[in-house]
C-alpha cells in the first residue's frame, strides 16, 4: 500500500496579517487554519504536529484561537478508524504553541519525535514565551526523562534521518533553529510537510509580496533564523519536492521550483488524496501542469 497523507485541521487562529508575511498589511485581521498531517499506509500511522493545548492561551498574544469538536485529534483519528494509542510516531515539525500543544494527550507509549536542536531552542528563551509555552516545553522534558517516550533527531540541512521506510526528516534551516521538513515518498514524488517556512502560498510564492526579483520568495514575519536562511529554506523545499504541504495553507503542486497548482479541497477532508497531481487545480498565473 502506497503512503498516503491526510491534512487535518486542528484549529484556526485569527491574527494580524503582518505577523504572517513580512510587512504585509499591518492592521488587517486574517484567519488561518492550523494543520496537522496523518501519514498512513506505512508500517504504522504517523501524526505530524498536534495543534494547541487550549484556545485561551492565544489571547495573551493578541490572537484568537478556535477549535470545534470536529477539529480535535481524537475526531480526526476516528475518521480513519484509529485512536491515539495506534500511532507509531508523533513527529513535530517544530515546538511552537500551535504545533506541539496537543502532545500531552498522546500516550507515553507512543514516541514523540523532534529535532534535538528544536528542544534546545524551546528551552532557551530565544523567542520568549510567545511561541514556546512553559507547559508544552515541560511536557517534552518529561518525555525526555521517560523511557522510549521521546526520539531526538540529529539532522542538518544536508542529510536526512529515516522515521519509517518512506518517511524521513531533514532540518529546514528556516523558521526556527530546529524546524524539520517531513519528507514522504509517494508514487508521484516527494511530499514535503514543510512546517512554517511558508504561511501564505500566494503572498510568499505565487505573487511574492513587495519583491520584484524573479522566483524570489517573500519570507514570513515570524522566525528566529536570518532572512537569508528563510529564503534558502523555501528554495530548498521547492527544489526537491513534488508536493509542498505547509501548516497554514492549502497543499501545493510544485514543478520547476514554482507553485503550479493547489489542492482546493484538502483541508479537513479525510478522503482527500494530496499525493495525486490530478487532484490539484492549475493556477492561471503559473505555467500549465504537464500530464
Amino acid at each position: 500500500m502506497a503512503l498516503q497523507i491526510h491534512p487535518i485541521n486542528l484549529l484556526t487562529v485569527t491574527m494580524d496579517a503582518s505577523g504572517l508575511v513580512l510587512f504585509r498589511d499591518p492592521g488587517t485581521i486574517t484567519t488561518i487554519p492550523v494543520l496537522g498531517f496523518l501519514i498512513t499506509g506505512g508500517e504504522g500511522p504517523i501524526l505530524v504536529d498536534t495543534g494547541a493545548r487550549d484556545m485561551e492561551q492565544f489571547a495573551q498574544y493578541g490572537f484568537k484561537g478556535e477549535q470545534t469538536a470536529e477539529m480535535t485529534i481524537e475526531h480526526h483519528l476516528a475518521q480513519h478508524g484509529l485512536k491515539m494509542s495506534d500511532l507509531r510516531y508523533v513527529v513535530h515539525t517544530h515546538a511552537h504553541i500551535d504545533h506541539a500543544g496537543g502532545t500531552h494527550k498522546i500516550p507515553m507509549s507512543v514516541p514523540v519525535a523532534i529535532a534535538r536542536r528544536e528542544l534546545q531552542e524551546a528551552a532557551s528563551g530565544v523567542m520568549g514565551s510567545a511561541m514556546y509555552t512553559a507547559a508544552d516545553t515541560k511536557h517534552l522534558i518529561d518525555r525526555l526523562h521517560t523511557k522510549n517516550a521521546l526520539r531526538l533527531f540529529d539532522v542538518d540541512g544536508t542529510f536526512e534521518e529515516e522515521v519509517i521506510p518512506g518517511v524521513a526528516v531533514r532540518l529546514t534551516q528556516g523558521h526556527t533553529g530546529g524546524s524539520v521538513s517531513v519528507l514522504v515518498e509517494t508514487d508521484e514524488g516527494i511530499a514535503n510537510i514543510c512546517g512554517d517556512i511558508v504561511y501564505d502560498l500566494n503572498d510568499q510564492l505565487i505573487e511574492p509580496y513587495l519583491d520584484r526579483n524573479y522566483m524570489e520568495p517573500t519570507v514570513t514575519a515570524n522566525h528566529s533564523t536570518t532572512l537569508l536562511a528563510e529564503k534558502t529554506a523555501i528554495k530548498r523545499a521547492l527544489a526537491g519536492s513534488r508536493f509542498l504541504l505547509p501548516s497554514h495553507d492549502k497543499p501545493a503542486l510544485v514543478r520547476g521550483g514554482r507553485i503550479v497548482a493547489l489542492h482546493e479541497d484538502a483541508i479537513s477532508n479525510p478522503k482527500a488524496d494530496v499525493t495525486a497531481a490530478a487532484n490539484y487545480t492549475s493556477l492561471a498565473v503559473a505555467e500549465p501542469v504537464l500530464a
